[in-house]
């Protein structure tokens, strides 16, 4: 094993988590595309980063369970339709070739992260409730799939600015990512393996270790503050990938 690679990792999945259960989202994005910097192809890059997942949205998963966090009906509705279209999106991922999908995935993180900037400042994208959250947790899951990250920021930013109370939703999403991580995991492992062990041990290891105190942080993080920094950080990795490609 690459100890010095396991424990950058260690940190990035500390800090993802962090923000990941804290917010209800990020954890992928932030790590996906770290991956795809470093040159990971897509495919393995959402296998590594979902592989990891399924540990740390299963300790967070249950962390909010304990705080009282999920709202089981709501869990339902999303983790079923939810881990039929990360199956989906995880056999279209790996029957691509990654060069040709790059680019897009880079967007399509872009996209996400300029989303997660708008929540920062303050910004309403939909303005009523939800009524089909199943729906919603099928292509959330299927862009999950395909851009190695994606189920937080689209399933939990739907949900609370159509009104969803904060707490429940992000206990609620966050519990039925693991549902939906385990199902693109293995699809994706089942498809392409994973040679990257020391980085998906690194980022689990500081996921689960971040996991417990990131569902008690629900309540005290300055939410507007941690959104603008990670938002941030995705649209300024994503557009320079887009510029190395034009260049």
């Amino acid at each position: 094993m690459d100890y010095g690679q396991f424990f950058v990792f260690v940190g990035v999945g500390l800090l993802a988590q962090l923000v990941d259960g804290a917010l209800g989202m990020a954890y992928g994005l932030v790590s996906n595309s770290i991956l795809l910097a470093l040159g990971l192809p897509p495919a393995l890059a959402s296998a590594t980063v979902h592989t990891a997942e399924v540990f740390t949205t299963g300790v967070s998963g249950a962390s909010h369970a304990w705080f009282g966090n999920v709202r089981w009906k709501l869990f339902w509705q999303l983790a079923i339709p939810g881990a039929v279209g990360g199956i989906l999106g995880a056999t279209f991922l790996a029957s691509v070739p990654g060069e040709s999908i790059r680019p897009f995935v880079n967007v399509y993180l872009l996209v996400l992260g300029a989303m997660v900037l708008l929540r920062a400042f303050g910004k309403r994208l939909v303005r009523h409730q939800v009524q089909h959250s199943g729906v919603l947790g099928f292509f959330a899951g299927l862009l999950d799939a395909i851009g190695g990250g994606g189920w937080g920021p689209l399933a939990t930013s739907t949900l609370i600015a159509r009104g969803g109370a904060v707490r429940s939703t992000i206990g609620s999403v966050n519990a039925a990512e693991f549902v939906v991580t385990a199902c693109v995991s293995a699809t994706l492992i089942w498809h392409v393996g994973i040679d990257r062990w020391s980085i998906v041990l690194g980022l689990l290891t500081g996921g689960v270790i971040a996991a417990p105190f990131a569902a008690w942080l629900v309540r005290h993080l300055p939410e507007r503050a941690v959104m603008g920094a990670v938002g941030s950080l995705i649209v300024l990795i994503s557009l320079g990938q887009l510029l190395q490609m034009v260049v």
